[in-house]
């Protein structure tokens, strides 16, 4: 099976799950955020899209690839679709929805600006864009948007399920978004299953870790796993399709390292503004600097024709 076939149907069922998440976020759960947030977030990114690839491909002198058959131009606007719909879940800022719009301009322009080329493939040679992007787009974007601006806060868990009454409804997140759209969007749809188990595995060695070894009740380190907050984040924030590795073994190794830094970053009290948003940036900013020195090890011998791979993720050979 083509990998670029495979790549696009993945990002179709991804975007296409997290849109009905947005929806019923919006009118079953009681999403917070005002109801343009994610229709300015989704646009945003397409337009940041357009035009950021419009100039790299007058810059390098290649054809843009939005210019194809219907198929191929969906898929690459899908990407920044996607970022724009997850930024639009993450943050909170009122009823203004630039907030929201700067974080997704800041997460699409850093798919053009930081790259790591693959070890071992030599895309740049042939026409093809300068490597792949290795940082969460809605996790980078989103988080510089909540530093720079102290009155904008990533949406609180609360904030995600105001119209789920009463104390019953701390189930609905864990027995229904879990098992039903993270498990089937994870395993039977874009194949991040592996990185899912790995991270949830992780959490909850680390929450007992901290329970026998500190002061940290086990049931307190581990309840937050249970909130509409932390679901929406595995399912569509940490499985972004870009940024993570594509094979088990790797995503496994993932999902634990992002679990770690996790552990670690509430452990010791660093203030951080989200402890997995920020766990999962640093995971993100080590594995870009892996591929780099690998990149460096390994010679460029394997090209890779213009146009053959998407700009949102390295080539599954190539990641570790």
């Amino acid at each position: 099976m083509d990998a670029a076939w495979k790549r696009g149907r993945a990002l179709r069922r991804f975007a296409g799950s997290i849109t009905v998440m947005t929806v019923l976020g919006h009118t079953v759960l009681g999403f917070e955020q005002a109801y343009l947030t994610p229709i300015a977030g989704a646009v945003t990114g397409m337009i940041a899209e357009f035009v950021l690839e419009t100039v790299e491909a007058w810059a390098w002198r290649r054809p843009a690839r939005y210019r194809g058959t219907p198929g191929q131009v969906a898929d690459f606007f899908l990407p920044s679709y996607i970022t724009g719909l997850t930024c639009a879940m993450l943050l909170y800022g009122g009823a203004d929805p630039m907030p929201v719009v700067l974080a997704v301009l800041i997460g699409v322009g850093s798919t053009y600006v930081l790259r790591v080329r693959a070890p071992g493939v030599a895309g740049h040679r042939t026409g093809d864009t300068p490597g792949g992007h290795y940082l969460n787009p809605s996790c980078s974007g989103a988080l510089a948007v909540v530093l720079l601006f102290p009155w904008v806060g990533v949406a609180p868990p609360y904030g995600l399920a105001e119209w789920v009454p009463g104390p019953p409804g701390s189930l609905v997140p864990l027995a229904g978004l879990v098992l039903v759209l993270g498990s089937a969007v994870n395993a039977g749809l874009v194949g991040r299953l592996p990185l899912v188990l790995g991270w949830v595995g992780g959490s909850v060695l680390q929450g007992l870790a901290r329970g026998g070894l500190t002061d940290v009740s086990v049931i307190g380190a581990l309840l937050p796993m249970t909130g509409v907050a932390s679901v929406l984040a595995t399912g569509y924030v940490l499985t972004d399709l870009g940024t993570t590795p594509a094979r088990p073994r790797g995503q496994v190794v993932f999902g634990l390292a992002t679990a770690a830094a996790h552990g670690l970053l509430v452990q010791f009290h660093f203030h951080v503004v989200s402890g997995l948003l920020s766990a999962l940036l640093i995971v993100c900013a080590g594995r870009g600097a892996g591929l780099a020195l690998l990149a460096r090890v390994r010679p460029a011998t394997v090209p890779v024709p213009a146009g053959a791979r998407g700009l949102s993720e390295v080539p599954a050979g190539a990641q570790p």
